[in-house]
């Protein structure tokens, strides 16, 4: 569903740029400037006219012509969207972000997340490990730092993310603590394995 009335307002009515529209709307910047174009080759303005709905709206600027249909839009190589997906901090929506300001008639979040999922549901299963319950508590530091800012000095620090993860039950304990480099006896670690204490065999580190 297109966020037309959202863009031309947060534009028109509030004066943001067209980078602060696109990402107040979570859109591509081209997709701003592709609507504020049409608003103006159709002779429209914020406010809108009294009475003019989402669907008028989108009459008045669009044509059936502007969409290829489904079969017809370009398709992102999913093998590469795959790799993508193993670095910190990307996620679908970042790379369908990307793919629609390449490809303004691409796919829309949802059929986009669609497809690759479909594609990933035919990948090989390389490797799958059984476990047992309570048998394995997996430790491990999550992806990159979380900014701490302390209340009384205004001084940013930086936190990691420690996760313990039964392997069975997927049973789950996050902690935010301040150092990496510490020793397995660290609290962070001492913390998560009481917690399972009664139930878990053995500690794995997953780096």
């Amino acid at each position: 569903m297109r966020k037309i009335r959202e863009i031309l307002r947060l534009s028109q009515g509030e004066g943001l740029s067209r980078r602060q529209v696109a990402r107040a709307a979570g859109v591509p910047p081209t997709t701003v400037a592709d609507y504020l174009g049409r608003l103006a080759a159709a002779g429209l303005s914020w406010p809108l006219p009294d009475g003019m709905d989402d669907a008028d709206l989108e009459r008045r600027l669009f044509t059936r012509g502007d969409f290829p249909p489904q079969s017809q839009r370009p398709m992102p190589d999913w093998a590469a969207v795959h790799r993508e997906l193993r670095r910190p901090s990307v996620t679908l929506q970042l790379l369908w972000m990307e793919h629609k300001e390449r490809y303004p008639d691409g796919h829309q979040y949802t059929q986009f997340v669609h497809h690759y999922r479909e594609w990933a549901r035919h990948l090989d299963v390389v490797l799958r490990q059984e476990h047992r319950a309570g048998e394995k508590l997996f430790l491990d530091f999550a992806g990159e730092t979380i900014a701490v800012v302390d209340p009384e000095t205004g001084v940013e620090d930086p936190w990691e993310l420690f996760v313990g993860v039964l392997g069975a039950s997927n049973y789950t304990y996050a902690e935010a603590c301040a150092l990496r480099s510490c020793p397995s006896g660290s609290p962070p670690t001492c913390a998560a394995s009481s917690s399972w204490a009664a139930v878990r065999r053995s500690s794995s580190p997953t780096t």
